[in-house]
C-alpha cells in the first residue's frame, strides 16, 4: 500500500548520526578527487549507516563491509549506497533530495530488494528514515511512492521466512531438509498401512508440535513429490496423528496457500478421521505454503518446488 506523504512523516523513524558514522563517511569521502563526488559519497555513506544502525537495533543481521558502498573501487568509480542484510540480499539506502524526493542513479542493479530513502539533517546529526519501496527503477522517486518503515520490516520478515523454505525439487538428488524424515521413523506403528509408494517419486514426512492446542502429542505432515516431466511436480499431502493417537483432533484444518497468501485449497479433519489428503500439481520453482490450523494455533510450513 502507497501512503500519503503526511502519513510517510508520521510513520518516519529517526536514528542519530553517530560519531562513527560521521568518521567513515568523511574518511571515505576525503578519497574523492572532486567536491561532488566527495559530497556523494559523503551522503551515501550516512544514509548507509543510519540504515544499517536501525537494522541492528531491530535485530536484523547485516553485513556493511560485504557491500558495494564499502568498495572503496566501487564508490570511486560508480554512485553507491547498498547495505547488505545478511542471507536476504541488498538493501539500496539513498539520501533525500530537496521537493520530497530521492534520485536513483541508472547504475543501481534491478536485483536490490528494495530503496529506502533517509533524510539527513547534518547539524543536528539527525537522521530520518522516510519510507521504502520494493521496485527499484532509475530516475525520480518521489515520497508519495513509498511504504512505512512498518512496512518494510514486515517485508523482510516475509523474506526471512522464505529462506526457511523447503526446496522440494532437491529432494529427487537425495538432498533432504533438516527435520524432514522417512515416514518409518516418524510413524513406524502405521507404516503398514500408508500407501506412499510412488514410482521415481520421494516421501518425507515432518513432527509437526501444535503446543497447546495438542499437548504432548505431535502431527506428522508428509509430502511425497512424483515427477510428472521435467516442469510439473504431483505432490500429495498427507497430516497423520502421531504414533500414540488413531485419530486426528476435530476441526484441524490444512490450507495451501499459494505465494501471495492467498488460500487455494483446504481440507477439515472431522470426528474420527485417521488422516487428511490433499494433492495437486506445482511447477518447480513454484513457491507454497501449508497452514495447519487448530483453534488458536497457526503451523505454516513454506515450500519451493
Amino acid at each position: 500500500m502507497i501512503h500519503s506523504t503526511k502519513n510517510l512523516v508520521e510513520k518516519s523513524i529517526p536514528v542519530a548520526i553517530t560519531q562513527a558514522a560521521l568518521k567513515i563517511a568523511g574518511f571515505f569521502a576525503d578519497e574523492q578527487v572532486t567536491p561532488e563526488k566527495k559530497k556523494q559519497v559523503y551522503l551515501n555513506t550516512l544514509a548507509v549507516c543510519a540504515v544499517n544502525d536501525y537494522m541492528e537495533m531491530m535485530n536484523i543481521a547485516t553485513d556493511p563491509k560485504a557491500s558495494d558502498s564499502w568498495n572503496s573501487a566501487m564508490r570511486y568509480y560508480a554512485d553507491v549506497a547498498d547495505l547488505k542484510l545478511s542471507g536476504l540480499g541488498y538493501l539500496e539506502c539513498r539520501p533525500a533530495s530537496p521537493g520530497n524526493l530521492c534520485y536513483i542513479p541508472p547504475e543501481v542493479p534491478d536485483d536490490r530488494i528494495g530503496v529506502v530513502v533517509v533524510e539527513l539533517d547534518i547539524e543536528h546529526q539527525q537522521a530520518t528514515l522516510i519510507g521504502f519501496t520494493k521496485t527499484v527503477k532509475a530516475g525520480e522517486l518521489l515520497f508519495n511512492e513509498l511504504q512505512t518503515i512498518e512496512d518494510l520490516l514486515a517485508y523482510i520478515d516475509s523474506l526471512e521466512s522464505k529462506t526457511t523454505e523447503v526446496k522440494l525439487s532437491y529432494w529427487l538428488q537425495n538432498v533432504i531438509d533438516a527435520g524432514w524424515q522417512p515416514i518409518e521413523k516418524i510413524l513406524a506403528s502405521k507404516t503398514p498401512q500408508l500407501a506412499f509408494r510412488y514410482r521415481n517419486g520421494v516421501t518425507r514426512g515432518k513432527l509437526i508440535d501444535m503446543g497447546i492446542e495438542l499437548p504432548g502429542r505431535s502431527l506428522a505432515l508428509v509430502v511425497t513429490l512424483t515427477p510428472k516431466d521435467s516442469i510439473e511436480i504431483q505432490l500429495k499431502l498427507q497430516v497423520h496423528p502421531s504414533n500414540q493417537q488413531d485419530y486426528l483432533p476435530n476441526n484441524l484444518i490444512i490450507k495451501v496457500l499459494d505465494e501471495k497468501g492467498t488460500n487455494v485449497m483446504e481440507a477439515q479433519a472431522r470426528s474420527g478421521s485417521t488422516h487428511v489428503t490433499l494433492e495437486f500439481n506445482a511447477q518447480r520453482g513454484e513457491r507454497f505454503s501449508v497452514n495447519l490450523e487448530l483453534g488458536n494455533t497457526n503451523i505454516i510450513e513454506n515450500f519451493v518446488v
